[in-house]
C-alpha cells in the first residue's frame, strides 16, 4: 500500500454533481487515512457543502477551482477546445502534470474519452484506450468487460490489445496469473461471426501471454465462464445496459406484485435476509467505476448517475488501480507480447 495518494475528482460532472460527488469525498478520505484528494469544480459551491459537512479545514480534502463545467450535452469536440477550464480537463492536467496519480469523473463520457486521450496520450504501441468494468456473475469473483463504448468500431488488433488490456486489469484485480479470455460473439462456434472478429480470435490464440477460451455467447456473461469478456465498444455498451434494464425490470415486477399479493408480502418478509444478500451482491453501485486503460495515467469513469456510494466505489477503483500501477504492468505485458507474437502490430511510441 503506498503511504501517499492524490487523486483528482471532477466534482462537478454527472447528473447529480456535488450533490453526490461531495459526500462520496468525504466518506473516501475518512476511510483511506493516506488518501488525498483534489476537489476540482466550483469553490464556492464545494466550500458551502464542505462547511455544512464540518469538513472545511480537512487536510485530505483539497479545493481547485474551475470556472467551468462540461455538461452531459456538451459535444465532446466542442469541449476539448473550449473546456480547457472545466473541472473535468484540469483533473485530467493534474494527472498529466505528476500532481495527482488518478482521475475520477461521472461527466460527460465522449468528452471526458476526448480530453483525457488528447492530454493523457496513450501508452506506447496501444492504439485506442478501452472502458473495462467488472461485471457480476454467478460465481463468486465478476468478469471483466471491455470495451463498453469508448470505441464503438475495433479492428483485429484492437481487440487483441484489448484482451491483453483486460487480462492485466483481472489477473491484478482477482489474483489470477493468466485469466481466461473470451471474445463476445453471436455463437460459440469458430465458424460463427464476421472476418474481423475470426481474425481477431486467431491474434489472440497466438499469443501465448494470453489465456484464450474461444468466443462466448451474450447468454455466457453471467455464467462465470470467463474472466474477461472482450467486444467492441457498440456491442460492449448495449450489452451493459441491457443487463442493467433487465435488473431494474426484474426489480420493478417484484415490487409491483408485493403491492397487490398478501402471499407475496409474507413471502418477501421471511425471504428478506437472502433478498438482502443477493442484492448485495448484483448492486450496480458496488461495480460502478469503468477504468479507462491504455492511457499514461489512471482515469475512472462513475456512472452519469452515481449516488453517494456509487461515486465512492469509483474513487476506491481508482484508489485500487494506483496501489497495483495498472498502467505500468500492462505496458509491461504489452512489451513481452509484442515481442512473442509478431503477427501484432509494432511499437510506436505516442508523439
Amino acid at each position: 500500500m503506498l503511504t501517499n495518494l492524490t487523486i483528482a475528482l471532477d466534482m462537478m460532472g454527472g447528473d447529480y454533481g456535488p450533490r453526490s460527488s461531495i459526500p462520496a469525498a468525504i466518506a473516501a478520505v475518512l476511510k483511506h487515512p493516506h488518501l488525498t484528494l483534489i476537489l476540482c469544480g466550483n469553490q464556492q459551491v464545494i466550500e458551502q457543502a464542505l462547511i455544512k459537512a464540518k469538513m472545511l479545514d480537512h487536510p485530505q480534502l483539497i479545493i481547485k477551482h474551475c470556472k467551468e463545467v462540461v455538461t452531459n450535452s456538451c459535444d465532446p469536440a466542442s469541449a476539448l477546445r473550449n473546456k480547457k477550464q472545466s473541472s473535468m480537463r484540469i483533473a485530467l492536467d493534474l494527472v498529466k502534470s505528476g500532481e495527482a496519480q488518478a482521475c475520477v469523473s461521472s461527466g460527460n463520457t465522449g468528452a471526458l474519452f476526448f480530453m483525457a486521450h488528447y492530454v493523457l496520450k496513450m501508452l506506447p504501441g496501444i492504439k485506442r484506450p478501452a472502458l473495462i468494468s467488472a461485471v457480476p456473475t454467478e460465481k463468486k469473483q465478476p468478469v471483466y468487460l471491455l470495451d463498453l463504448g469508448a470505441n464503438v468500431h475495433c479492428d483485429p488488433e484492437t481487440l487483441f490489445q484489448f484482451g491483453v488490456m483486460g487480462s492485466v486489469v483481472a489477473g491484478e484485480a482477482l489474483g489470477i496469473e493468466k485469466p481466461r479470455v473470451c471474445l463476445l460473439n453471436i455463437g460459440s462456434e469458430e465458424i460463427k461471426g464476421h472476418d474481423g472478429i475470426k481474425q481477431a480470435a486467431k491474434l489472440m490464440q497466438q499469443a501465448p501471454e494470453l489465456n484464450y477460451q474461444g468466443f462466448c455467447e451474450g447468454s455466457d456473461m453471467f455464467s462465470g465462464k470467463a474472466d474477461v469478456i472482450v467486444c467492441e465498444g457498440f456491442v460492449g455498451n448495449v450489452a451493459l445496459k441491457t443487463c442493467e434494464g433487465i435488473a431494474k425490470l426484474i426489480m420493478h415486477k417484484f415490487s409491483k406484485a408485493l403491492k397487490k399479493h398478501f402471499f407475496y408480502k409474507v413471502l418477501a418478509f421471511l425471504l428478506r435476509p437472502v433478498i438482502k444478500k443477493l442484492y448485495r451482491r448484483v448492486n450496480p453501485d458496488q461495480y460502478n467505476g469503468a477504468s479507462l486503460v491504455g492511457l499514461r495515467g489512471i482515469v475512472v469513469k462513475s456512472h452519469g448517475n452515481a449516488t453517494k456510494k456509487a461515486f465512492l466505489a469509483a474513487i476506491d477503483e481508482a484508489v485500487q488501480e494506483v496501489e497495483r500501477r495498472i498502467p505500468e504492468k500492462i505496458q509491461s505485458v504489452f512489451l513481452q507480447t509484442q515481442t512473442t507474437n509478431k503477427h501484432t502490430p509494432s511499437l510506436t511510441p505516442e508523439e
